[in-house]
């Protein structure tokens, strides 16, 4: 997956996931469809799938900056170094 994408499914994932977890959005969405019962695991779904979109927009950002400066470092001249003494 390309890190752009990784951000953006990272990002999307933990705004919804984020809005099931602290509004009362999902439990009455579980209660008019009658599954009332099921509020009793949200929080053993809700908090990991948070945590795991969250590194996953986190590891998105980790890699578009190594790409970032790996195209830097790549845009120099061959000849030039960082520690020449002809600068």
């Amino acid at each position: 997956m390309k890190a752009k994408s990784m951000i953006r499914v990272g990002a999307w994932g933990t705004g919804i996931t984020a809005l099931c977890c602290f509004t009362p959005l999902l439990v009455v969405g579980l209660g008019i469809a009658g599954l009332s019962a099921l509020t009793v695991y949200l929080d053993a779904v809700l908090l990991p799938l948070l945590a795991m979109f969250v590194v996953c927009t986190l590891w998105g950002l980790l890699r578009l900056r190594q790409a970032a400066q790996r195209k830097q470092l790549d845009g120099k001249p061959s000849g030039e170094s960082v520690g020449s003494p002809h600068s």
